[in-house]
Formats: structure tokens, sequence, C-alpha cells
């Protein structure tokens, strides 16, 4: 059977039916279709087109038919353009000629708007806990080692010296603007857009708000032209997964180096790493070269719908149906991989013994410049003094900690023996109290304010 065909002498071709059927791949929306129907069933008897002995039958129908769905083989055999047609077959070998009359006044452009919208603010649902999750194993990690201090890097070079807590809590910061996007993307598709038709607007009276109401939607759409072709929710979850996914794969680029022999830094758990076939020694990064890897996907869906939709006319256009397999596709791989980063997070041990041994004096050349800023020399000329005392170590060949007193006042005479102090990490974080800094107050701020985020204070 066919939603559409009255004008139509002949059928499709059996290869145009396979080009442009969608069930393979939408028949996850069944549930979302259901529960629409079953709503729009409810409309139908307000309007006086089904009595409410027809709304209970059709009901009681679908009711029936979701239970059947999640049985194997409910889908065997199934040759239907759509779920949607799917569903109104199923509905007829149920109630009969009752099932013809559930499409009055609607159309399959704002039916798939609806199931798609309904299936998207559950699965946003299903998934922003899943960041959390990961954000509060970034937080019991940081907990777990409070002093350790390690390398933070700028264009890849040893930089300044950074609490381990300091730098987990970067990772959380980006994971929480990720929580926060999700949301945005479930309140952009939390609207009902029942009620528009194929674009012009239904021809029946239907109380659109109490629709909403009915399947928890916070509000309606606006103009029923604009609905039909609406993706914007979409492209808004492809976003905020492709931009959780771009933070999970930096995340897993700087662990796959500091797992490296070369750091050293910390160790993967064997949970989440894998071997080689031919060499019994290796301990690959798996997990995380998946991670890094599967980011392109996600920004390749994000991209490719973007491009399918920026050429389209007005209205509802065929091309639309290209957004569910990236849909789809973008929630399996996000949901699949924020539980293996939460794994990878929680069987991770570091080791702070290899994270001091990398720290050079010469990334304290920001500390010596403060020093002689508070001896009165002006910051831009003492960022150049300390420039010229790393050059001169350099050229000496020693530490910069380790220079002769005397070459450091051949420099600028402001510098005495109380210059060496300058040289301690330790003192370095701490001196960093600034809100956001890395000083130990103003991380235990930070872990604070993750924890109360987290428990929804």
């Amino acid at each position: 059977m066919k939603l559409w065909g009255g004008r139509f002498e002949h059928g499709p071709s059996e290869v145009f039916e396979r080009f442009s059927n969608s069930l393979a791949f939408d028949r996850r929306l069944i549930g979302a279709d259901i529960r629409g129907s079953q709503a729009f069933a409810r409309a139908l008897e307000r309007t006086g087109i089904l009595t409410a002995g027809e709304r209970a039958a059709i009901v009681e129908a679908f009711d029936q038919m979701r239970e059947e769905s999640r049985q194997p083989g409910f889908f065997e055999g199934a040759t239907d353009e759509d779920v949607h047609t799917l569903v109104i077959r199923k509905l007829k070998e149920r109630a009969g000629a009752l099932a013809d009359k559930i499409h009055t006044g609607r159309s399959r452009n704002e039916q798939v708007s609806l199931d798609t919208r309904l299936w998207l603010r559950d699965t946003i649902d299903e998934t922003r806990p899943l960041v959390a999750g990961l954000m509060s194993a970034l937080v019991v990690l940081a907990r777990r080692y409070p002093d350790a201090v390690l390398a933070g890097f700028t264009h890849m070079r040893r930089a300044q010296a950074v609490l381990w807590p300091h730098y987990l809590l970067a990772y959380f910061e980006m994971f929480a603007r990720d929580w926060e996007r999700l949301g945005e993307a479930r309140r952009a598709a939390n609207l009902l857009p029942l009620g528009s038709g194929a674009l012009a607007g239904s021809g029946f009276p239907f109380d659109r708000a109490e629709i909403a109401r009915d399947l928890g939607f916070e509000g309606i759409t606006r103009n029923s032209m604009d609905v039909s072709a609406d993706r914007d929710f979409v492209l808004d979850f492809l976003h905020a997964a492709a931009l959780t996914m771009l933070h999970l794969s930096r995340l897993a680029e700087d662990w796959i180096l500091y797992s490296s022999e070369e750091f050293g830094w910390l160790e993967l758990g064997d949970e989440v790493t894998s071997g080689s076939s031919l060499m019994p020694q290796k301990k690959n990064p798996d997990s995380l070269e998946l991670m890094r890897g599967k980011a392109g996907r996600l920004i390749g869906h994000l991209t490719g719908l973007l491009a399918t939709l920026k050429g389209l006319p007005s209205g509802y256009n065929k091309d639309l149906q290209e957004d569910k397999e990236a849909l789809f596709d973008a929630v399996d791989t996000l949901t699949l991989e924020l539980p293996i980063a939460a794994g990878v997070i929680r069987t991770l041990t570091i080791h702070p013994e290899r994270m001091a041994a990398a720290l050079d004096d010469a990334m304290l050349a920001t500390d010596l410049a403060d020093s002689l800023v508070r001896k009165g020399v002006p910051f831009r000329e003492s960022h150049g003094l300390a420039g010229q005392m790393v050059k001169r170590a350099e050229s000496l060949g020693v530490p910069l900690g380790q220079m002769p007193l005397a070459e450091y006042q051949a420099i600028h005479p402001a510098c005495g023996e109380d210059l060496y102090a300058v040289f301690d990490f330790q003192k370095s974080v701490e001196a960093r109290q600034a809100t956001g800094g890395t000083a130990p107050p103003a991380v235990r701020a930070q872990i604070e304010r993750a924890r109360a985020l987290l428990a929804g204070e």
C-alpha cells in the first residue's frame, strides 16, 4: 500500500523503490510514530472526525502494535516505503477501514517532523546523562591526584606548570558546554509540528496547543510552510554531537601522547587497550584512537546535512530524507563512545614523578619576568630580559635555575640571590590564584563548582 497514488496509472519501478524507500533505517522511529498517531487520533476525536469508540479502537490497535514491534521478526518481509506506511498498513490489519481515517488533515511531511522530534527529544534525554557521567569521572580522577604537577603546553611546546586537576577540569568545562548544547538542541526539537499539513496548514480546526500538551511539547511551531522543511533542530543536535566528539578527540590525542613511552606520564587500563598480533610487548591505545577517528565521522554528518540543506527551495523536498541516516549514526556513535571514554578515565593511572621529571626550568621564565616586575621593571622590558636570560643559559649549557648570579646581573643589575626562589614549580603553581587559575585554592573552587553542577545545585 501507499499513502499516495490516486493520480498515477503505474506504480514506481522496482529500482526507484529501492532507491527512495527508507524503511531500512527509519524503522527505529516506529515508537514515536505510534505515539504521535495516538495523540492525533485523540485530536481527531476532539474535532468530531472520530467517535470516542473509534478513537479507543485505534489507540488500542496502536498499543498492540507497539508491543508487537518489540518482538524479533516484526519487520521481517516488510517492503513498505517507510515506517509511516508500515504503521498504517499494520493499523489497517487490526482496525480495518477505520484506519483510513487516521490521516485526515495530516501530511506525512509533518508526521516525519513529529516523529523525528519525539525520537530526538528522548534520545537527548538518554545522552545527556552519559556526558554527565564522563564529567563526573573527570572530577573523581582530579581528586585522586590533587597535588600532581605537569607541563602545560601551547603550540605543543612546554609552556607553564599546572596542577593535574586543573588540566582535567579544562576538559570538564568543554564537556559541560556540550551538555548545555545538547539541552539547547532538545529545546529546539521540543516544538509540535502537527497541524501544519503539507505546508499550508490543516483544513481541520485542530487545537494544536492541546496536542502539544498531550505529547509533552513545550510549544508549537509558528509557520506551517517553515516547519515542513525545518531541520535546524537536527543540525543543532549534530553540531552538539560533533563538538562533543571533537572534545573527546582532543582528550584522546593528549592521552595517546602522554601514555607513550616517550612521555610515560600515564598508563591506560587493560580494559581499554589492545595488543599487537605480531609484537607481544605492545599495549595500544585503540580506544583513544577510535575516539579520535570517529570524531571525523560526526563532523562529516554535520557538514553533509548542511550541504544538503543549503540549496533547497522552500517547502518540503525529498532531499530531507537524508537527515535520518546522519542523525541515527551520530546518535549511535556518540552514545557508544561516551561510556568508553568514561571507562578510559576510570581505569587511568598517572605517574606524577614522570610528570615532574619533564618540568624544565625554562618553563619558569614568566615567573622570572614577574619577579623583575616586582622590583619595578616594566613587564615589556622584563619579558625581554627574561628571554635574554633563557638564551644565555642555553648558550652556557646549564639549566636556567643553575646559571651563575653574575650572568643574571650582567643582563640586569636588579637581579639578586632572591632570584633563585623563582625556580620552584610548586610556588609557581601557587602563584596563579586568580579565579580559574591553577593555584590549589582556585582549583579546589573549580572542583566544588563542578561538583555542584553535577548535583544540579
